[in-house]
C-alpha cells in the first residue's frame, strides 16, 4: 500500500531525480518556459511553486535555502529580483502546465510548463490571441 507516500518516482534513482528536478527548475526560471512529460511536469510544479514563495520571503536565509536547489547564482538572482515581485499578491498558482502532443519515439504525452505572466505583460510568442467578441447586429 503506498499511503502516504507523495510524489513521483519516475523510474529514476533518488539521486538522479532530484538532480534531473534540480535542471529542470534551474531552466524554468531562466527561460521562464519548458517543454518536458506530464508527469515531470507536474513534480516540477511543486518545486517551482515552492522557490517562488521563497522569492517573495526575500531574506537571506531564503535565498541560501534557493541556492541548494537552483544551480546557478544568476538565476537565483533572476528569481528574487525579477520574478518573486511578479507575484507579490498573488497566494500560489504561479505556473501552468500545457498538456501539448505525444512525442513520436515512445508516445510520451509532452507538456509546456510556464511561469504565468504578470497582470498586464503581454501573451508570450507562441500563444493563441484570444477573439474579440462582435457587437449585437442590427445596429442603425
Amino acid at each position: 500500500m503506498r499511503h502516504r507516500k507523495a510524489g513521483r518516482k519516475l523510474n529514476r534513482t533518488t539521486s538522479h531525480r532530484l538532480m534531473m528536478l534540480r535542471n529542470m527548475v534551474t531552466s524554468l526560471f531562466e527561460h521562464e518556459r519548458i517543454e518536458t512529460t506530464e508527469a515531470k511536469a507536474k513534480e516540477l510544479r511543486s518545486l517551482a511553486e515552492r522557490l517562488v514563495t521563497l522569492g517573495k520571503r526575500g531574506d537571506l536565509h531564503a535565498r541560501r535555502q534557493a541556492l541548494k536547489v537552483i544551480n546557478s547564482k544568476k538565476v537565483v538572482q533572476k528569481l528574487f529580483n525579477e520574478i518573486a515581485p511578479r507575484f507579490a499578491k498573488k497566494n500560489g498558482g504561479y505556473t501552468h502546465i500545457l498538456k501539448t502532443r505525444t512525442r513520436p519515439g515512445d508516445g510520451s504525452a509532452l507538456a509546456i510548463v510556464e511561469l504565468i505572466p504578470a497582470e498586464g505583460e503581454e501573451k508570450r510568442v507562441g500563444e493563441k490571441p484570444t477573439k474579440k467578441k462582435k457587437g449585437a447586429k442590427g445596429g442603425s
